[in-house]
């Protein structure tokens, strides 16, 4: 007995752990904003994009070879995801306004927040979801590449966004319910990564799908 009960406080130690380093990935997601809406020229900011994408693909093929990154390239690239943010905020902010965009950010909160601890305590398997999961999300990024050259009606990006609302609130389910039987401290920096970009990409597509629906009112 109590060697099961010191199993489970490991466990739990272990994605409470992921959660924390999450939240600072935030904190730090947002300190980059601010230095990106304080000190980065617009000119500059499409250097960030590019490191933002290289140091993504990066992150992809370690996880794909079964390695890890540091908590250093989690932090950096945290930051510069919060610098390339600030012009997408700002752009929604005046689409729809300030308080609708913090809104939007207390939607994704609430939301991540409770999928998060369904998936934690919950007993069942989310497993069964990953090759959807990766299948869809293939495809609201070649979806995403097309509305590069193609210039969407306001219904159809919609319901775009809520599919992509869907997947990623699958993502969360699925990533949690990964981590929640605990995982090797190295894993750590990774399984933050992975919530993080869970965690903006679902507040992303909330407020396309504010701003797709004010569109429509017009």
């Amino acid at each position: 007995m109590q060697h099961t009960e010191t199993i489970s406080h490991i466990q739990q130690g272990s994605l409470a752990h992921v959660l924390r380093t999450f939240t600072i990935s935030l904190l730090v997601s947002f300190l980059g904003t601010l230095v990106g809406a304080m000190f980065i020229p617009r000119s500059l900011v499409m250097m960030f994009v590019v490191i933002e994408v290289v140091m993504l693909i990066a992150a992809f093929v370690m996880r794909m070879r079964g390695k890890t990154i540091s908590y250093t390239f989690l932090y950096v690239f945290t930051a510069v995801t919060g610098v390339t943010l600030f012009p997408v905020i700002e752009t929604y902010g005046g689409l729809l306004g300030a308080k609708v965009v913090s809104g939007a950010f207390l939607a994704t909160t609430v939301i991540f927040g409770g999928l998060a601890l369904y998936a934690a305590r919950s007993k069942r398997d989310f497993s069964f979801l990953g090759g959807f999961l990766m299948a869809a999300t293939l495809g609201l990024i070649v979806m995403g590449l097309v509305s590069i050259f193609v210039s969407f009606g306001s219904a159809t990006v919609l319901v775009w966004s809520m599919v992509g609302i869907l997947i990623f609130s699958g993502w969360v389910l699925y990533d949690i319910s990964q981590y929640r039987q605990g995982i090797h401290a190295e894993e750590v920096p990774m399984a933050a990564l992975n919530l993080y970009l869970n965690f903006i990409n679902l507040f992303i597509y909330i407020l396309r799908l504010l701003a797709a629906i004010f569109s429509g009112r017009d």
